[in-house]
């Protein structure tokens, strides 16, 4: 019952990072999510072996968390919560592509190695990007910059629903194993009849809740429309932050700085 309860309060702690003030947090979130996507995009689209080219990419989450002043201690256990899903998909590379790509002295770096570790770089940097953009945009405001970009209604108000009542089943679910714990005269531990017997009860509940939601939804005229109070509004603010994430990321991708930077740091060591 603890691990749910939990995990209840650290996902409305990153909802409530949103409500925080700042020059991220005051951005459109339809800029917001428009750079994020482009980074998502920029970082993606690099080669397996293509590593050194990736490092750059960090100063976006970073620069995003030190501006947005999120914690950075939060974002990183969120990453190491999935991190294992990476690792799943990217540990089997160094035994199928052991061709070496790398000297390093007398050490050879095969190239399953270094997709490997370009990867789990990429990774990091697309999940911190959108654990960000959550954080210092909110769910609603973004299921609202879908809409205004042209998503269709029905999957944002889906998207936004299955969001919304992750809080309530969860909810549930730490009210379901509070009442068992408070029946059990102290044992500790669940067997699988007393698991499936509080999964069926969470699955009946949850059935009769989103049939008096769908009916309080259509008691007070709801037609599929997604409608917030707080307008949208792009200022000048936004189009420098747009213009110019743009042009950084985009030059980073088609023009990679690692070497000339190299050249530039040996020069001055040289000197």
């Amino acid at each position: 019952m603890a691990k749910i309860e939990s995990s209840f309060l650290d996902l409305g702690y990153l909802d409530s990072l949103a409500y925080r003030d700042s020059p991220i947090h005051r951005l459109d979130p339809r800029i917001k999510l428009i750079t994020t996507l482009l980074f998502i995009v920029c970082v993606v689209s690099f080669g397996k072996h293509e590593l050194s080219a990736l490092l750059p990419f960090a100063i976006y989450p970073v620069a995003l968390l030190l501006l947005a002043k999120l914690p950075p201690g939060y974002i990183l256990r969120k990453i190491l919560l999935v991190a294992p899903f990476a690792l799943g998909i990217g540990v089997f590379n160094p035994l199928f592509d052991r061709a070496t790509l790398l000297h390093i002295g007398s050490l050879e770096i095969s190239g399953g190695w270094i997709s490997f570790a370009s990867l789990m770089l990429r990774f990091v940097l697309t999940v911190s990007a959108a654990l960000i953009l959550v954080a210092c945009t909110g769910f609603d405001s973004l299921c609202l910059a879908l809409a205004r970009l042209g998503v269709p209604s029905v999957f944002v108000v889906q998207l936004l629903l299955l969001y919304r009542y992750l809080f309530v089943l969860t909810d549930e679910a730490v009210r379901l194993a509070r009442a068992r714990s408070q029946r059990s005269f102290g044992r500790r531990g669940m067997e699988l009849p007393v698991i499936a017997s509080l999964l069926a009860q969470l699955l009946l509940r949850t059935l009769d809740r989103a049939q008096r939601v769908y009916l309080a939804m259509q008691c007070r005229g709801f037609d599929g429309e997604l409608r917030l109070l707080r307008p949208l509004r792009i200022g000048t603010t936004d189009v420098a932050f747009l213009v110019g994430c743009t042009a950084a990321l985009l030059g980073l991708r088609f023009a990679d700085p690692v070497p000339a930077l190299g050249h530039a740091i040996g020069g001055l060591l040289s000197w």
